[in-house]
């Protein structure tokens, strides 16, 4: 039998699911959370650990001489040095779209957020502003209608897609674009402005950004998409765009993204995610105008969440029997 050490499980399951189906497959011991300085006690002498956020370098693998199998609880193995796990023959597996429906209901509160403002006027509310109002309707600032407006998707996976459907269904003309979309244009394969069976018109990254009134970022974290929306980015915008990034928080450059808020030339942003997390206290993007943060939550219902804890079962249980699925290098 196995032994499985959960390095960092609160924020997967902070008490309203069980872990008990893990434990048909070993001793399991669970921590809420790990510091990198225990990592090594805690999980010495485990065949098996699961991660999150917790960090598994070279160095931490090659003083836990019995592991084979690592699990990361997430989309995301960046806190895995994959490559060193291969050398060492340690199976590294993660949780492949398992927030699609989560992800892109938050990005689609979140553009509804910046076209209505439901959270402000409901704090304007509750501190007297309506009562104040001489008028029965009270707005504070302008809304936004979003039938016949245009919303760029930054990647087109299967998140962007979903998100695709929401914002057609509100009458929004969809753009995307995507490193395979760009390929396909620049081989002629695909003509831009031509809409897809899915009634998406796919284009270049630069005609994106220049006819977007929103834009909404889907992308994974590489070399390529790391800061891509800074200063150049932003300047071939349109003038009040608004931005939305339930992805990568490092995908923005956040010190220009705070200054095109400061500006104008960006008239509002949404966010689920950021460079650090949680926020360090110098975070430009925490005292930017018309910026609104959510902490990381988009992957968090309970259902998404035991979709996640049951697929991180089905890939321990395949890779016991033999048969890994869902590895990542």
């Amino acid at each position: 039998m196995s032994k499985i050490v959960i390095l960092d499980g609160y924020t997967t399951n902070p008490g309203d699911l069980s872990w008990e189906p893990f434990r048909e497959f070993g001793e399991l011991t669970v921590f809420d959370r790990t510091p990198a300085s225990e990592i090594l006690t805690r999980a010495g002498g485990a065949d098996i650990i699961l991660t999150n956020k917790t960090p598994l370098t070279r160095e931490t693998m090659s003083s836990l001489p019995g592991l084979k199998y690592i699990g990361a609880m997430s989309t995301g193995w960046n806190v895995i040095d994959a490559e060193a796990a291969k050398e060492m023959g340690i199976t590294v597996t993660n949780i492949p779209e398992y927030a699609t429906f989560a992800t892109a209901q938050l990005t689609a509160a979140l553009l509804l957020e910046l076209a209505n403002r439901v959270g402000n006027h409901d704090r304007l509310v509750h501190a007297g502003a309506w009562a104040d109002s001489a008028d029965f309707s009270f707005t504070d600032g302008t809304l936004i209608e979003l039938s016949s407006k245009t919303l760029g998707l930054v990647g087109y996976g299967k998140i962007a897609r979903r998100v695709a459907v929401i914002a057609q269904a509100l009458g929004m003309h969809v753009m995307a674009t995507s490193r395979t979309i760009e390929k396909h244009l620049a081989s002629g394969e695909m003509q831009p402005r031509t809409a897809g069976a899915d009634g998406v018109t796919y284009v270049t990254l630069d005609a994106l950004l220049r006819k977007s009134d929103f834009i909404s970022f889907h992308c994974p974290l590489t070399k390529e998409t790391q800061g891509l929306v800074s200063r150049n980015t932003i300047s071939r915008m349109k003038d009040g765009v608004f931005l939305i990034n339930t992805s990568r928080g490092p995908v923005f450059d956040e010190n220009d993204v705070a200054e095109a808020l400061r500006t104008g030339k960006i008239a509002g942003a949404a966010v689920d995610v950021l460079s650090s997390e949680p926020p360090l206290p110098g975070n430009p993007l925490l005292t930017a105008p018309n910026c609104i943060i959510t902490p990381h939550i988009a992957w968090t219902p309970k259902e998404t969440r035991q979709r996640l804890m049951d697929t991180l079962c089905e890939n321990i249980r395949n890779y016991l029997s033999g048969k890994p699925c869902s590895t990542v290098i």
